[in-house]
């Protein structure tokens, strides 16, 4: 039993040394083989992808709850950018609005053109009319009043100087009536005459008296007539002349006023116009919101949203990416990273038989940043969890052709040193 005890120590001890031995004989000449034969290339899993993003176009974020109304694409159709792919259900609405605000600019815009023409031509002329109008009705009046004042005045003359006469006679009538009666007065006194012819005398004298009285009051009646009449022609033609006067400045200050562009009403009308434009402009803002348009140049890889359905804001409508230039993402282990070098060349094959060729190319991007692998290797002992770091590799455009339509196609990339 002793023995066995010591015996079964020296045995692990021997075995230890033993294998620690081997292990250093075996890296000696692995280090001596690495060194004899260097590594000429690296091997990696990758995956086929365009240059660019795969994107997802989607519709404006104010177009929520939108549905595609008209799908312009297919999947396969090569489109450009700012191409129209599709059209949302709001377009038929955003268009009437569009239509609506541009009849809203020329209204405005017809506005402003009536403001700074001025009064049209017609009323001008009307305004114009009323005044000439006016100026030769106060002519007229002027004309006519100073023709009635005249008459008036000469009329007056004319009986005053004929009255005038009449009173001369009858006052001289009466004077020879007065002396015939005081003559036979002197008669009567003396016997001479009889009482008749005195009375006959005395009466002839009253009437005469009588007759020059009624003569001056007549004479005083004309004048006084005459003279209100021409008063009151005169105080009428005074009246007539300032009223049309006053109504031919008016006219005047009216034709002005029509013909008078002001500069605040021609501000305010350019503002109305602005403003009517700029409605239009976030009209067509809109309008262009209801057409989902390619980003960039690239091929339609997929449908999302057809007609009638709804558009996802995070799937969108089409999935689409450039594929004039393909590249293989190939996950290089971190432990080959110092290795890579950007422009070397690289074959590449498939790893599930998609294609059939040996493509090649270069390396033209390293990524800075070290991850975990996302293509798993059909070796189930492989670790999932290795570290690795994506390498873009351009194919040449002559192979670009046969993996354009394979993206994401697994492949095993062999990277010359």
């Amino acid at each position: 039993m002793i023995m066995i005890g010591i015996f079964i120590p020296l045995m692990i001890i021997f075995t230890r040394f033993y294998l620690f031995h081997q292990l250093e004989v075996k890296n000696t000449k692995q280090t001596s083989i690495t060194q004899i034969n260097p590594l000429k290339s690296v091997t990696a899993l990758g995956r086929i992808e365009p240059l660019g993003d795969v994107i997802n176009v989607i519709a404006s974020p104010t177009m929520a709850g939108a549905k595609v109304k008209t799908l312009l694409v297919t999947q396969g159709d090569i489109v450009k950018k700012g191409d129209t792919i599709a059209i949302t259900t709001d377009y038929d609405t955003k268009k009437a609005e569009l239509e609506t605000a541009q009849k809203e600019v020329e209204v405005a815009q017809a506005n402003l053109a009536i403001i700074q023409a001025g009064a049209k031509e017609g009323t001008l002329e009307a305004q114009e009319s009323t005044i000439e109008r006016l100026k030769a009705e106060l002519n007229g009046v002027i004309a006519t009043n100073k023709a009635r004042i005249a008459r008036l005045n000469a009329q007056l003359s004319a009986e005053m100087s004929e009255k005038k006469a009449a009173i001369q006679r009858l006052k001289a009538e009466v004077n020879n009536a007065k002396s015939e009666l005081q003559r036979y007065q002197e008669l009567a006194k003396d016997g001479v005459i009889s009482t008749s012819n005195l009375e006959s005398r005395q009466l002839t004298f009253d009437t005469a008296t009588q007759s020059y009285q009624e003569s001056q009051a007549s004479y005083q009646k004309t004048f006084t007539t005459l003279t209100q009449e021409i008063r009151e022609a005169e105080a009428l033609a005074t009246q007539q002349v300032n009223t049309l006067t006053k109504q031919i400045a008016e006219a005047e200050a009216k034709l002005r006023e029509i013909q008078e562009i002001r500069q605040v009403d021609v501000i305010q009308a350019k503002t109305q116009v602005d403003k009517a434009i700029t409605v239009v402009k976030n009209k067509e803002i809109d309008l262009e919101l209801t057409k989902i348009k390619a980003p960039s140049d690239g091929k339609i890889l997929e449908i999302i949203a057809r007609e009638g359905e709804n558009i996802d804001n995070l799937k969108g409508v089409v999935e689409m990416a450039n594929t004039t230039q393909m590249v293989a993402v190939a996950e290089v282990y971190e432990s080959d990273v110092s290795k890579i070098k950007l422009g070397q060349e690289a074959k590449i094959k498939s790893d599930n038989d998609s294609f059939n060729q040996t493509l090649k190319g270069k390396i033209i991007e390293i990524s800075p940043k070290i991850g975990k692998k996302d293509v798993l290797e059909t070796d189930p002992a492989a670790s999932v969890d290795a570290r690795v770091i994506e390498v873009k590799i351009a194919i040449n455009p002559e192979d670009n052709h046969i993996v354009n339509n394979l993206i994401y196609a697994q492949i095993i990339a062999e990277i010359s040193l």
